[in-house]
């Protein structure tokens, strides 16, 4: 019910200020990777949703848009360059962070060996802090770049404590 109150709103809105089209009001999912880790200390990766969206105005005077509010809090960005055929080796996120590819294309392997390939659109969530390592000597994922040229990604890093057994956990 307290999620039927602000899209009415959000549609009033439109309404009131004469769009030619109402917005739908089907909200929509969109989809990050998480990387996450199990209780025995191994990373995976999942595919996500984000499906927790309201409709309303960021800034008025500026129409609704579908919004999913994932974290609250302090968070650091970081815009990064990875040098072509840059070797992320086998590493845990140093903090839980957003990763979002806006230039050239990238892969994460998590313990569990499941590698996933992400370029401009794709968001990663990395939380594998509480990896261990296993007896081939891998902890956390290993990661690189794919082609022959750099990769440029936004990295949002935040207060978020690290978890365990919750794949999908902002939902």
């Amino acid at each position: 019910m307290t999620r039927l109150l602000p899209l009415a709103a959000a549609l009033l809105v439109v309404t009131a200020f004469g769009a030619a089209h109402a917005a739908d009001p089907t909200p929509p999912t969109a989809w990050y990777w998480h990387n996450w880790t199990d209780h025995d200390g191994i990373s995976h990766m999942t595919r996500c949703p984000f499906h927790n969206y309201d409709l309303k105005t960021m800034s008025k005077p500026a129409g609704p848009q579908w919004q999913d509010h994932v974290h609250e809090g302090n968070a650091r960005i970081i815009s990064t360059v990875q040098p072509a055929h840059w070797d992320g080796s086998w590493h845990p996120d140093p903090k839980v962070q957003w990763i979002i590819p806006l230039k050239g294309s990238w892969y994460v392997t998590a313990m569990d060996g499941k590698k996933v390939v992400m370029g401009p659109g794709d968001v990663s969530l990395g939380e594998d802090q509480m990896s261990r390592k296993d007896a081939k000597g891998h902890i956390g994922h290993f990661a690189g770049n794919i082609g022959d040229g750099p990769v440029t990604l936004m990295v949002i890093q935040t207060d978020e404590q690290p978890t365990t057994d919750q794949p999908c956990r902002f939902h």
